[in-house]
């Protein structure tokens, strides 16, 4: 039996959670939160105990974490079980600064401990079939690549405040899918260029912050990529992204509570997507974790790295640098 500790109480702590308390051979031993209730709460309903980062990082029982905590957390934690010497899963971002991010990579690599970076729409299932389809050769050489990002709603200032921005907060998985996508091969981003407003709510202009950003990128190798992302969609969560190959087009569509279409006398109806990512990438979370698991067994490589994570923020700081001056930033 492989016994887990789980960081962050939270609404992705509990989705995480959850799946580790419903995987076979693996048991959710401890929760931690800073706030106790939500922990208890947690912790009581999976059967796991409450406990302190130095009672969890000091159990040899302990095979693994999963940090599920606020993201200005993440790199103490992770230097911590780097220290202990536990393999980690991480949610993203590594870090909010993309040089402190690289030194947890650093540490990690030097310790020889895996960690996994949780960009969860990797193993979304149909994500995950058109990159075998274009690692196959189906569409022949991947060329561009658009990427539309939409949430439901914003979320209220408050949360805004202390996000990190729009382009480390919502774009950085993005980010990862463009790498993911057109970058397999060897190519890397060369340059970006971001531009966005607050035209869905004046009030992100004081914090500052943006509702609604296009970001172009450009890879060595002239691969060019487009996303269009927006906090409010008013018919539900957003997520399609399509890819233009030498040879053909895929195109990822988004998910729908039933994929029934009604056509009547007043017009052809379909569901709206589903409303919000729990929905959307419930199964994505359960799977990218099964592979986590699967990877510590195998000792082979993780499908989303540490440094994945750390090249997703170099990406999310340039293009927060292009939006702050208006110019072009060379990667």
């Amino acid at each position: 039996m492989h016994e887990v500790a789980i960081f962050g109480a939270g609404r992705i702590g509990r989705i995480h959670a959850h799946n580790l308390a419903a995987m076979a051979g693996i048991k959710l031993k401890y929760v931690f939160d800073p706030i106790r209730e939500p922990a208890q709460e947690l912790a009581n309903a999976l059967g796991a105990t409450v406990a302190d980062p130095s009672t969890i990082f000091a159990d040899k029982t302990v095979g693994s974490i999963v940090i599920a905590s606020p993201a200005t957390t993440h790199r103490d934690l992770i230097l911590a079980a780097v220290k202990a010497g536990k393999p980690i899963f991480c949610e993203k971002p590594v870090d909010m600064n993309a040089a402190s991010a690289a030194e947890c990579a650093e540490a990690t690599r030097s310790a020889r401990i895996g960690c996994m970076t949780g960009f969860q729409r990797r193993f979304d299932p149909t994500f995950s079939s058109a990159k075998d389809r274009l690692d196959r050769g189906e569409i022949g050489n991947p060329e561009m690549l658009i990427v539309t990002s939409r949430d439901p709603g914003a979320p209220p200032v408050s949360y805004l405040k202390q996000s990190g921005g729009i382009f480390n907060d919502m774009l950085i998985h993005d980010f990862d899918i463009v790498r993911w996508i057109l970058c397999s091969d060897g190519d890397e981003p060369e340059w970006i260029f971001a531009d966005g407003s607050c035209i869905i709510d004046p009030a992100m202009e004081a914090i500052p912050d943006l509702g609604s950003v296009i970001v172009n990128i450009r890879t060595r190798r002239g691969r060019l990529a487009q996303i269009n992302a927006q906090r409010r969609a008013a018919y539900g969560y957003d997520q399609r992204f399509e890819v233009l190959g030498s040879k053909g087009m895929l195109q990822c569509g988004n998910h729908r509570p039933s994929e029934v279409i009604q056509s009547d006398g007043h017009g052809i109806h379909t569901d709206l997507p589903e409303n919000f990512f729990l929905q959307r990438y419930r199964e994505a979370y359960r799977l990218e974790l099964e592979h986590f698991f699967a990877r510590l067994q195998d000792g082979k490589p993780f499908r989303t790295t540490i440094e994945d994570g750390v090249a997703a923020q170099k990406l999310a700081e340039a293009a927060t640098q292009s939006w702050q001056t208006g110019q072009k930033v060379k990667l």
